[in-house]
């Protein structure tokens, strides 16, 4: 938990930034903490974690304990869509994009913790 939380962080830290925010980080900072929450899900679970980063993916293995998670699936098509395309080359990410992505970063994991029991 303390790296999924460390990417939350992370994401916020530089989106707050006044100088120089790196908005690209903001994004990839919000889909890895999505990641390691569903992740967190299939392990508290007992369930096969893939090697998969996808989190449609990621979601719907997490469905299969619990139907409810398909409410997520909305913020995790907006941090899909920022993740891995703007960690090359052609792709930036604006500040709008990220705070779409830290926001349903967010709303992810309020939902995840509050599954975990966590505050």
């Amino acid at each position: 938990m303390s790296k999924t939380e460390g990417d939350f962080l992370t994401a916020g830290r530089e989106l707050r930034a006044r100088k120089s925010p790196n908005y690209d980080a903001v994004c990839f900072h919000a889909q890895q903490c999505a990641e390691k929450y569903l992740k967190a899900i299939l392990q508290e679970n007992e369930k096969h974690i893939p090697k998969i980063h996808n989190l449609i993916e990621l979601m719907l293995l997490c469905e299969e304990i619990d139907s409810s998670f398909e409410m997520l699936r909305a913020d995790l098509v907006i941090m899909e869509r920022f993740s891995v395309r703007t960690c090359y080359p052609g792709e930036t990410a604006e500040k709008g994009d990220a705070q779409s992505a830290y926001a349903a970063a967010g709303t992810t994991r309020r939902f995840i913790r509050q599954k975990l029991g966590l505050r």
